[in-house]
């Protein structure tokens, strides 16, 4: 059972004095937002949508250990323990949106909303105020990327804002059972996010599993599409090979078209987004190699638990660890590649 630290929280207001801030002073950025916006284990801030540094301190009297998710089930800050009667800063950048999740789903609630877990949680200070210079990395992906709405489909996008300090946030622009060919004809995709993107943001594009019916010429004409569009914005295009299903031949491996995202016109899916990065002059994250080794590694029974193999039979989707496990092999890719400044990483 969780318990909530919930006499340090009140302790340290009182003796902080923190009071409300007005609506519109929050929105304006003269006055931070803090722990009266707080209430037992969920906060809420009335905020506007748009980039926000949250920093928190974490602790009280007794042992404790908090995690922090936000707005449509993203993992923001990784558990976090800290010894009885000490104090630990962590800090972190949230982009807020409508809808808060998938760009085609539900609108969600209005404003910035925590969810302080974890197995033993303390929070003891809160701060929000609009991030002024935060470097935004935009994912364009399908449902194994995005911020999935239910319990326990996990998109490895949804868990990949708990890796990166303040400074860097995620707009995670996936959706559900999207291809190449209706992200870029769907107006609430692509032609959404592609005005949104600013100078030196980064766009990860990972399409794939959806592109099942479309030839290669096509598949390639829409990642240079994507590319492009990109680089037009004047932001910086990234290509991610798809995460494999699990699909193990009898000799263990996984050394088949369905594992390995080949549709049924023979398009080899992953072969193609190398093409066309090598041919582009385009950093490549190579999540379908990095992902076949690890669950090649872990075998037929140790491999269920990165998919949804026990809850649905399902070997296509990510449960909660397999993303977390998965979101970390980008962000190793993503410093190991210089594609953000390592101090904005957090790691192990």
């Amino acid at each position: 059972m969780r318990r909530f630290n919930i006499a340090v929280l009140a302790a340290l207001t009182l003796a902080a004095g923190l009071t409300a801030a007005p609506a519109a002073q929050a929105h304006s950025g003269r006055t931070p937002l803090g722990i009266d916006n707080c209430a037992a284990t969920a906060c809420h801030f009335d905020v506007p949508t748009g980039t926000y540094d949250v920093e928190v301190v974490l602790g009280g009297a007794v042992e404790s250990s908090t995690g922090i998710t936000g707005e449509t089930r993203r993992a923001l800050l990784a558990e976090t323990a800290v010894p009885a009667g000490e104090r630990v800063v962590r800090s972190f950048t949230v982009h807020v949106r409508t809808p808060e999740g998938e760009p085609t789903g539900a609108a969600g609630t209005a404003g910035l909303d925590l969810v302080i877990g974890g197995s033993a949680p303390a929070l003891a200070d809160i701060r929000v105020t609009p991030a002024r210079h935060a470097r935004q990395v935009f994912l364009v992906g399908d449902s194994t990327v995005c911020d999935q709405p239910g319990d326990p489909y996990t998109g490895w996008g949804q868990q990949l804002p708990q890796y990166l300090r303040r400074g860097v946030s995620i707009a995670n622009y996936a959706d559900s059972g999207e291809s190449t060919v209706t992200y870029l004809g769907n107006p609430l995709l692509w032609a959404t996010v592609q005005p949104l993107i600013r100078p030196g943001d980064l766009v990860l594009v990972q399409l794939a599993h959806n592109d099942k019916t479309t030839d290669e010429p096509t598949y390639r004409a829409n990642l240079e599409t994507l590319v492009a569009g990109v680089r037009e914005r004047g932001g910086r295009p990234v290509l991610v090979t798809p995460i494999v299903r699990r699909w193990f031949n009898a000799d263990g491996t996984l050394d088949n078209g369905t594992a390995l995202l080949v549709n049924g016109l023979g398009v080899d899916h992953p072969a193609v987004i190398r093409s066309v990065a090598a041919a582009q002059g385009v950093p490549l994250i190579d999540l379908t190699a990095q992902t076949k080794a690890l669950v090649e590694s872990l075998g037929v029974e140790g491999s269920k638990a990165l998919y949804l193999y026990n809850e649905k039979r399902d070997n296509t989707h990510t449960s909660v660890h397999g993303a977390t496990v998965y979101a970390g092999l980008v962000r190793d890719e993503l410093v190991a590649r210089h594609l953000v400044p390592r101090g904005t990483v957090r790691v192990g």
